[in-house]
């Protein structure tokens, strides 16, 4: 199997320029013989030879640009859900939970109670290993949200921010406020 000086061939033709546009476009490394592709380094807003996340996954039309706008922008939405979920499961499946008041001299002579709350979670539990498998994905989904935006392709990353924004309006609204029973106002 001769592989020495093969073409790359899965891309347009290498002897055009790229486009104005600043689509990525093949160039051919003299060295090796085969294409490579070019990492965009600026914004720009284009639809021909995107190649998202994974080396087989080029977008080339107007529709499959769409079409990874509207799976990025639900993978968006969904990241921002995990976050809230998570914090939700976390809620419910506290243990442990222990009041200890003790009696604090006031600053006028009085006596004044202060109770202080203490939340345990044991660490082998399927609390805890749901949390941490959800924890997980939630951090290769961040990756991969990162790594669509760093595609500087203007489309995608309106769409990965368009996703944080409207999941975060669907799911953070009934977001607990934690009020700590120990912080004072002084």
């Amino acid at each position: 199997m001769n592989m020495s000086h093969a073409p790359h061939n899965h891309h347009k033709d290498m002897t055009m320029s790229p486009p104005i546009t600043g689509s990525h476009g093949d160039h051919e490394n003299p060295d090796t013989g085969h294409g490579d592709m070019m990492m965009q380094m600026t914004f720009y807003f284009g639809y021909k030879n995107v190649e998202l996340l994974f080396a087989g996954l080029v977008i080339n039309t107007p529709g499959e640009m769409a079409g990874a706008c509207i799976g990025v922008f639900l993978l968006a939405v969904f990241y921002e859900g995990l976050k809230i979920g998570r914090e939700v499961l976390l809620r419910r499946n506290q243990v442990n939970v222990r009041y200890n008041s003790m009696p604090v001299p006031g600053a006028d002579g009085t006596i004044l109670m202060e109770t202080h709350k203490t939340v345990g979670q044991r660490m082998v539990s399927v609390a805890h290993l749901l949390q941490t498998v959800l924890h997980i994905i939630q951090v290769v989904v961040s990756y991969f949200l990162m790594l669509v935006f760093m595609t500087y392709n203007g489309y995608l990353c309106i769409a990965v921010a368009a996703g944080a924004g409207v999941g975060y309006f669907l799911f953070s609204w009934k977001k607990a406020v934690v009020v700590d029973i120990t912080e004072h106002c002084h």
